[in-house]
């Protein structure tokens, strides 16, 4: 077998490698889902890492994907409104796709409400920017609905820096929702469900560290905690300017 590299830097990243162009993880028992999941995305024309079967130790086997990820560097408008379309694609082939109604996922923060699978992780540390822009560990799959999904996604590129001037984060924020293409009743749905899904977030640290849920337990006491707190505080306050933002220009 080639060399093994330890894979670092994600929050859930214990025995995860690299073995030349592919990434080797754990197999659990939600992986068969994800794995039809990520298939059916492939096939429709979404650039996801491919499936390339189990290897002889039992563990997943990916395509690695080459490139630094996006959290590294501040994204541009364009680059914005470009993942932000991307998102809508990943929803638009998601809502085609039909698992088993038993089918197990390991999603980690369940939505409100569940309409098709969902990344639940659409945020700047998974995704990797280079000469393809792609999402990257989709282990957290399972269902929820497009304004949760979303609701994440928006926030965590253009709203997760509590010290960064509201009305720039604003303009940040409408960039990503242009490129989504949402409609009037999404937009009016977004800044609400933005704090709704921050302070989930925030609960889920908290309970975690109360009940030593891990791995989310010890991130909320290596600054996690405090980070999510923080930027709970900053969606909330500024639910307005994220509404007028958002609001359909004529």
């Amino acid at each position: 077998m080639d060399h093994e590299q330890p894979l670092t830097g994600g929050n859930v990243s214990d025995d995860v490698v690299r073995v030349g162009g592919t990434v080797r993880k754990p197999w659990s028992s939600a992986t068969a889902s994800v794995h039809a999941f990520l298939t059916h995305l492939g096939n429709h024309g979404i650039d996801v890492p491919r499936v390339l079967g189990r290897d002889s130790r039992g563990r997943q086997i990916l395509e690695f994907i080459p490139g630094p990820m996006v959290e590294a560097r501040r994204l541009t408008s364009d680059e914005l409104h470009r993942v932000g379309a991307l998102v809508r694609r990943i929803h638009d082939v998601a809502a085609q796709h039909r698992p088993d109604e038993d089918a197990p996922w390991e999603n980690v923060l369940p939505a409100p409400e569940h309409e098709l699978i969902c990344h639940n992780d659409l945020a700047p540390w998974n995704l990797v920017v280079g000469e393809r822009f792609v999402f990257i560990d989709w282990d957290g799959a399972g269902p929820s609905s497009r304004l949760w999904d979303l609701a994440y996604s928006a926030q965590a590129f253009t709203a997760n820096d509590p010290a960064e001037d509201p009305e720039t984060a604003a303009a940040r924020l409408a960039a990503f929702v242009d490129g989504y293409g949402a409609d009037h009743a999404l937009r009016s749905a977004l800044p609400e469900a933005m704090g709704d899904r921050t302070a989930a977030m925030c609960r889920l640290l908290r309970e975690s560290h109360t009940s030593g849920r891990e791995p989310w337990g010890s991130m909320y006491l290596t600054g996690h905690g405090a980070h999510w707190a923080a930027a709970t505080a900053y969606v909330l306050a500024h639910e307005r300017i994220w509404r007028e933002a958002l609001r359909p220009r004529r």
